[in-house]
């Protein structure tokens, strides 16, 4: 396998499948790697050998050897804590069971942890990483651990897990009569979400050979059309000068009928695209931010000192010039019970169920507008109601 990054990777799939032309403009731009990418390396890590552990590949023994060599890296060191712990049991266990019902299938079913998948036979240079890849004769499941906790993540459609699963198909498709796949995605930190989608191998060579293989073809030549969107623009580089998206914002604002006014309607158009728009000012304001602290002028604007709030230097010399004054110690400390989240971080989230569950309530939100698209249901002001005179 190479050992670089590919160029049309599989977690990058989402972005140039729709958006062919991003990847090599990406090119222009430094990879760098993130704080939450490095705490999700440190997840998986933990999460394989925990796995191997509880699939009794190795010994109580070998498990507490390699995690204390995890535990020691640097990224290892800032970011293991128990909720990661209680995380990687969770994966853990559900690679067990998901073993166990593949044995139901075929008593010769197996899961292998880390399988390198070779899908440049329609993405050209594609390779990648499965977590895991169960198969029982005819059938194939493919498994992704998110650790991140920003979003929901779809199985059903999701480029990354199709790709996985044909790279995947590549190997064992050799060796097996697969004819179904199954693709599942797990979130320990989002109250262990799961998410699968099936396919029939069938489908999946179709939208391999009919929809991957021009738009890959594109996407390497840096060809096809911009297609910028919060979803394709999110993590690509590119996105604070991409040309595509700046025109497409700055289209919004020409649309409307009335020279003098806009309609509610003109209103909701640009509220659709809220969430986009907030992001690109977001990353436009980076941009130039960064360009002034790199020491280059920018037309209009530069780098002031932000507020602040006084505070003290050293808390315990504080407290003891007050003591020495004459105040009661007392009165220097207020003591407070940390948050639920705090609690969940330290303690884990099942032991905290366990003891507070009846202790903890999820008060009604507020009334917050949301496109037609979002899961929730619509809020009916007559709940609302209810619920206050429940309380």
């Amino acid at each position: 396998m190479p050992n670089a990054h590919a160029l049309l990777s599989a977690s990058g799939a989402a972005k140039w499948l729709n958006c062919p032309p991003s990847a090599r403009l990406e090119e222009k731009f430094p990879n760098t790697s993130s704080d939450y990418a490095k705490e999700g390396t440190v997840a998986h890590s933990l999460a394989e050998i925990s796995t191997r552990y509880n699939l009794n590949e190795i010994s109580k023994q070998e498990f507490e050897s390699e995690k204390a060599d995890l535990l020691a890296t640097e990224d290892g060191e800032k970011f293991y804590n128990e909720e990661m712990q209680e995380h990687a049991r969770d994966y853990a266990q559900l690679i067990y069971e998901k073993l166990q019902e593949a044995k139901t299938r075929s008593v010769d079913a197996f899961a292998e942890l880390e399988v390198q998948v070779d899908f440049s036979k329609w993405v050209p240079g594609g390779f990648g990483t499965s977590d895991c890849v169960i198969v029982a004769d005819d059938w194939l499941e493919v498994i992704d651990l998110k650790y991140g906790k920003g979003h929901r993540v779809e199985a059903t459609g999701n480029p990354q897990m199709r790709l996985y699963a044909l790279g995947a198909l590549e190997y064992y498709g050799q060796l097996y009569d697969i004819k179904n796949v199954r693709m599942t995605i797990f979130q320990p930190r989002l109250s262990g979400e799961q998410s699968s989608d099936e396919i029939t191998v069938a489908e999946l060579m179709k939208w391999a050979e009919k929809t991957v293989k021009l738009r890959a073809k594109q996407a390497f030549s840096g060809k096809g059309k911009f297609a910028p969107s919060e979803e394709t623009c999110k993590f690509c580089r590119a996105k604070e000068k991409c040309k595509a998206r700046y025109e497409m914002n700055l289209a919004l604002f020409d649309e409307a009928d009335d020279p003098l006014l806009i309609t509610v309607e003109d209103a909701a158009a640009v509220l659709e695209k809220a969430a986009d728009i907030r992001a690109w000012l977001t990353d436009l304001e980076n941009l130039v931010q960064s360009t002034l602290l790199s020491g280059e002028p920018v037309t209009g604007w530069k780098i002031v000192e932000g507020r602040s709030n006084r505070k003290f230097s050293d808390e315990l010399l504080v407290a003891e010039a007050m003591k020495e004054a004459g105040y009661d110690e007392a009165v220097l400390y207020e003591k407070k019970l940390i948050t639920l989240t705090q609690m969940e971080k330290y303690f884990g989230k099942k032991a905290v169920a366990k003891i507070l569950g009846p202790l903890i309530v999820k008060p009604q939100g507020k009334p917050t507008l949301a496109p037609e698209s979002d899961k929730r249901p619509a809020f009916q002001p007559e709940d609302a109601i209810l619920a206050a005179f429940d309380e």
